[in-house]
């Protein structure tokens, strides 16, 4: 029989290959193959021919001489009486996708590790979804909801991040409706510690923004200054984050710009309101107008429907406290109108419209004004209790309102009705005061008053009264707050009725949103007029709870009196002032203390400086007259010194900072006037002995 081809198999061979191939799995499995495998696959070559070479799954084994099989050499490649390695298992085989045996089965695989997904990244992608929503559709509420439904609010923070940054990048549109919607989640979905972690990641990572974003300094200023603006960011955000940050940082440079650019500057709540060209932002005076008016129209026409149309279409859902508030007004002023009016608020809640907590928000409000309100409606107390009765029993108005007793929690009126008349008779002197612009009137009209132990109350309500009405009164009762201390009024008064303001600062910002700012630019203006010492800022401070708004107030005050040129500023943070350059005041003073060198009088030395107008600025006419003294080596400048302090011309805080500067400019005053210093020590000697001074 002739030999068979090359690469020939007999049957024989084909079966025994068959099972091999079937048996690849479990021999691959195992380091050694068993010997019952060995000796039952193995193959016969016929007489006088070798081996076919063909694979087998037996492993490192071969057939010797002898009859007995031995271990070849590992990785052995075939030889003599071998049967090769094709079906070696431990070998990579080529699989060919074209072969018609092909079987995807034998594929090789390997397993996939499974990324676990962090919440906050999924966080991250879901907002940035409803961010892009928001800037195409300007759906407030839509976007709360869709927030609030998200949960994960402890990831907050992020949101404010994300939603800043991305209006960062685009339009002064998206940066609008950017601010436009954190001061509409602010409180309701977004709490305000939230808010100030969301900025103050913003601050961190100004640098790497200030990579995209070429003004992100700019940028993210304006973004935080108007979040002080909208009262959503504390003013002292602005202090605290600053020790926080490196003075290197972008974020640094973030908060000095908007405290100096924006926050310091006159009128600067109108400027970033507009900043972005307030396309969907109205102001806090425009959006009660509306209310006023669309209240008014409804009380008219009694339309139900289109009163809540014109609630929806402000797009104010934050401020509806205010629709509440004015509501129950009109309510109590139009007895006629009350039906309408509570019809009104029960189809606005029951809508979903006014929120709960906005129509409590509203009900306290006007709760905690009943006093003022009497004055105009004599029945609101009694109005207001049936009112709260009669929402509570339809169910629109949360029966938390209502204490455990049953009883309306009404302020009630103070035992001592001296006080009340005391109101009644300020509030009228006020008024008048603003109309005439008559200072000695107003006091005459207080001391006919009798009751100087109420002057911290007289204060207090002075400064409400201006903060609620147009710049040219606020500068009115900064210039009255002078006048009253130099005549009646003591500085533990002043001092005593701006702790009563900062007392009830968060209820004052219910009223007026930018209540904060402007308490601590009537604080800071007081310290400049000398009204007040820097320290009583102190003592005002350490009276009021921590972490108040009335504490914040007290510290911006502080920042905006450290800030270059305060005196300046905030001497015309109104509008007001003498209207003089500061060069002009200097040369005033350096004119009238010649003429008072040569020879002039004393009394009319101390009327010019009077006549200047200018106290914050009395610290220049110390420096100039002990230079002057020094160089013309006449000491008849300290008999102008004396005087003008002891008819409290110049304060102790005016002569301890003119001193100063004298003292820090010896070296230079010492290469004209070389005994300056030893002139220096025997005036602040002298100014110590006489009290002028308060020794270090």
């Amino acid at each position: 029989m002739a030999a068979p081809l090359e690469g020939f198999l007999t049957d024989e061979q084909r079966e025994v290959l068959k099972t091999a191939t079937q048996s690849t799995e479990i021999l691959s499995s195992s380091p050694k193959s068993p010997s019952w495998l060995m000796s039952e696959h193995q193959i016969k070559a016929p007489a006088g021919e070798r081996a076919p070479n063909v694979g087998i799954a037996v492993r490192h084994v071969r057939r010797s001489h002898s009859g007995k099989f031995v271990k070849v050499k590992k990785e052995g490649g075939g030889g003599k009486g071998t049967w090769g390695k094709l079906l070696d298992t431990d070998v990579d085989a080529h699989i060919d996708r074209n072969d018609p045996n092909y079987d995807s089965g034998e594929e090789p695989y390997q397993l996939v590790g499974s990324a676990v997904s962090d919440p906050l990244d999924e966080y991250k992608r879901k907002v940035a979804s409803i961010i892009d929503e928001y800037f195409t559709n300007g759906d407030v509420d839509l976007t709360a909801s869709e927030l609030r439904e998200l949960g994960s609010f402890e990831y907050h923070p992020y949101f404010i991040k994300r939603l800043v940054s991305m209006a960062m990048d685009r339009h002064d549109k998206e940066k609008e409706m950017a601010s436009v919607l954190l001061s509409a989640l602010y409180s309701d979905v977004i709490s305000s510690t939230q808010i100030k972690q969301g900025f103050f990641m913003l601050l961190e990572s100004a640098d790497d923004l200030a990579v995209d974003i070429l003004d992100t300094v700019e940028i993210l200023a304006l973004f935080i200054a108007r979040a002080v603006v909208d009262d959503i960011l504390p003013p002292a955000f602005v202090t605290r984050a600053k020790k926080s940050l490196a003075e290197s940082s972008k974020g640094f440079q973030v908060l000095q710009t908007a405290e100096k650019s924006y926050l310091s500057a006159p009128h600067h709540a109108e400027l970033v309101e507009r900043r972005w060209g307030g396309s969907t932002h109205i102001t806090v005076e425009e959006v009660k107008k509306r209310i006023s008016d669309l209240l008014r129209e409804y009380a008219e026409s009694g339309d139900t429907a289109e009163a809540c149309r014109c609630i929806r279409q402000l797009g104010v859902a934050f401020f509806h406290h205010e629709v509440v508030k004015r509501a129950l007004i009109l309510a109590m002023e139009n007895r006629a109108a009350e039906a309408l009016i509570l019809r009104l608020l029960k189809e606005a809640s029951e809508e979903g419209l006014i929120s709960s907590s906005q129509m409590v928000k509203g009900f306290t409000r006007l709760r905690d004004s009943l006093d003022d309100l009497a004055l105009d409606i004599p029945s609101a107390k009694s109005s207001f209790e049936s009112l709260v009765q009669l929402a509570v029993g339809d169910n629109w108005l949360d029966s938390s309102f209502v204490n455990s007793n049953g009883d309306v929690p009404i302020v009630e009126a103070e035992d001592d009705e001296k006080l009340r008349r005391y109101k009644e008779e300020i509030v009228s002197i006020i008024h008048e005061y603003f109309l005439s612009d008559d200072i000695p009137e107003l006091i005459r009209s207080l001391e006919d008053l009798g009751l100087p132990e109420y002057n911290p109350v007289f204060l207090k309500k002075l400064i409400t009264l201006a903060m609620d009405r147009k710049n040219r009164e606020k500068e009115m009762a900064s210039v009255l707050l002078s006048a009253l201390h130099i005549e009646i009024f003591s500085t533990q008064d002043i001092v005593d009725g701006f702790t009563l303001l900062l007392e009830s600062a968060e209820d004052t910002a219910l009223d007026i949103l930018d209540a904060s700012n402007e308490l601590a630019l009537f604080l800071a203006r007081a310290v400049i007029d000398d009204v007040l010492a820097p320290l009583n800022l102190e003592e005002i401070g350490n009276r009021l709870a921590p972490n108040c708004n009335g504490t914040e107030t007290v510290h911006v005050a502080q920042s905006l009196i450290s800030a270059r040129h305060a005196g300046e500023r905030l001497l015309r943070c109104w509008g007001g002032g003498t209207g003089w350059a500061v060069e002009d005041a200097k040369d005033k003073i350096t004119k009238l203390l010649e003429e008072y060198e040569s020879g002039g009088v004393v009394g009319e030395a101390c009327q010019c400086i009077r006549d200047l107008g200018m106290p914050f600025f009395n610290h220049e006419v110390v420096k100039k007259a002990l230079v002057m003294a020094m160089e013309k080596k006449n000491d008849r400048m300290l008999e102008l010194l004396q005087e003008c302090y002891s008819e409290g011309l110049i304060t102790t805080n005016q002569m301890t900072k003119g001193f100063g500067r004298v003292k820090d400019g010896l070296d230079d005053l010492a290469l004209d006037i070389p005994d300056a210093e030893d002139k220096f020590k025997g005036y602040y000697e002298h100014a110590v002995v006489r009290g002028w001074l308060v020794p270090a």
